[in-house]
């Protein structure tokens, strides 16, 4: 954990690293967080301008030199998770959120992984994403540049300390991490090797800054906007941290609420796949946003497709919540209650309902969705088509998992998270959307009479 010096007036230097840790503080010694946040919010408006115009070589090379860092010091990322992992098995935290929280040698592999990916991606600043002439001869570009400064306030999953490090830097823009507690060990280290990379490349170190403070204050103060310092915040979390940015902050908000996830089972589905899409799209890890949560069942097939897939979920540890449809064809069914209807359960609990095939579906998922993610298992071209065309969530799927709800899985390299608004970025949330945009016009001495 970093080191609190006594009698700071600025930034203190943390003596493992040589490294400033910003941490101010008082009178009395304790940190003063809003001096702290401001300072970083300074910092990272600083570090925006020259990352704005950094050339797609030098980002590049940065994210090489994370990556590479990332698997060299993987020891010492492990030994933080399983610091962080102890913690959490003494705070009581959910077998959910442990897996959360846990990393091993292949998650960081992984993170290295996708860190290369997003290296690899077309370079979004500057591209030109439209352009026309008008009849007085004026030639108009719409042309990608960066967002500026991104907050990004996320809990347990220390991933997205690399996912948002390296996206952000990708899209051009300096980006501020509030990581939560129970991951504060593992995403200190994880951001180490970021620093790492942008030092190699002598990219800006204010370019990606973690707070190094679990105070709750600080998630206030960034929520504030830092005195005009950042331009848009990104929450990754559990509803009631979604629900607190989305009510307090004074900044733009791509919001990430929870993932209330529908398969739906039309009597057109190939029952084989319906159960080893259910299956997946539940068991495979379920304590992520793009885990099914409701099973929707056609009536006309329920009898047929509906007892090998509760029996493929069960033989997985599954508990079963259904109607009383369901609770008649399945005897180890519990009653579902009104509220498993809107719960993201993010565990080996499934809410299962018989419908009155797609129009009941779609009914049903647009009441109580939370318009993250939902999926069909159909062969019937209509039912699938007024799926897509009827439910309005980010991300709709045909016959595949609601687990691949991830930007990865679309070509993304990562995310930072699903936005399930409708302002700017929907769905997973890259490159591409960390980025607005501006008009170039270029004239021949044209003037408007």
């Amino acid at each position: 954990m970093n080191r609190r010096l006594p009698a700071a007036t600025g930034p203190c230097i943390d003596p493992a690293t040589g490294r400033p840790d910003m941490l101010t503080t008082d009178s009395t010694g304790k940190t003063d967080v809003h001096a702290l946040m401001a300072d970083m919010g300074r910092r990272a408006r600083a570090a925006a301008a020259p990352l704005a115009i950094a050339s797609p070589q030098a980002k590049h090379a940065a994210l090489m030199a994370m990556a590479d860092a990332i698997e060299t010091g993987m020891d010492t990322i492990l030994a933080a998770n399983a610091r962080d992992m102890e913690n959490g098995v003494a705070a009581g935290l959910s077998p959910a959120m442990l897996d959360r929280l846990k990393l091993d040698g292949d998650r960081v592999r992984a993170m290295a992984g996708g860190i290369r990916a997003i290296a690899e991606l077309k370079d979004p600043v500057g591209e030109i994403i439209a352009e026309w002439d008008r009849p007085n001869g004026l030639h108009i570009e719409r042309v990608r540049t960066p967002l500026g400064v991104i907050g990004v306030i996320y809990e347990s999953r220390p991933n997205v300390t690399a996912d948002a490090g390296a996206l952000c830097l990708k899209a051009g823009n300096a980006v501020i991490l509030r990581g939560g507690s129970d991951s504060a060990h593992s995403s200190a280290a994880i951001h180490a090797c970021l620093a790492e990379g942008l030092e190699a490349a002598g990219l800006p170190a204010d370019a990606i800054q973690r707070v190094p403070v679990t105070d709750r204050a600080a998630v206030g103060e960034l929520l504030t906007g830092l005195d005009g310092n950042v331009d848009v915040i990104v929450p990754r979390g559990g509803k009631s941290l979604v629900a607190r940015v989305q009510a307090d902050a004074r900044v733009p908000v791509f919001a990430h609420l929870e993932g209330i996830c529908h398969v739906y089972v039309d009597k057109s589905a190939d029952p084989a796949m319906a159960v080893a899409i259910v299956t997946n799209a539940k068991m495979r890890r379920t304590g992520i946003c793009g885990a099914a949560e409701t099973l929707l069942v056609d009536r006309a097939c329920a009898a047929t497709h509906l007892p090998p897939i509760l029996q493929a979920l069960a033989e997985k540890g599954c508990e079963i919540r259904g109607d009383d449809t369901v609770m008649a064809l399945w005897d180890d069914a519990k009653e579902a209650a009104a509220e498993d209807w809107s719960t993201e359960y993010l565990d080996a609990i499934i809410s299962v309902a018989v419908v009155d095939g797609v129009s009941g579906a779609i009914g049903h998922i647009n009441r109580y969705s939370s318009h993250h993610t939902e999926a069909i298992i159909a062969e019937d071209d209509e039912a699938v088509a007024r799926f897509f065309n009827e439910i309005d969530s980010a991300i709709l799927l045909h016959n595949a998992s609601t687990q691949f709800a991830d930007g990865g899985e679309f070509g993304m390299g990562a995310e930072i998270g699903i936005a399930t608004g409708k302002m700017h970025a929907r769905g997973p949330v890259g490159v591409e959307q960390l980025t607005s945009f501006k008009y170039r016009v270029r004239g021949t001495g044209q003037t408007r009479p």
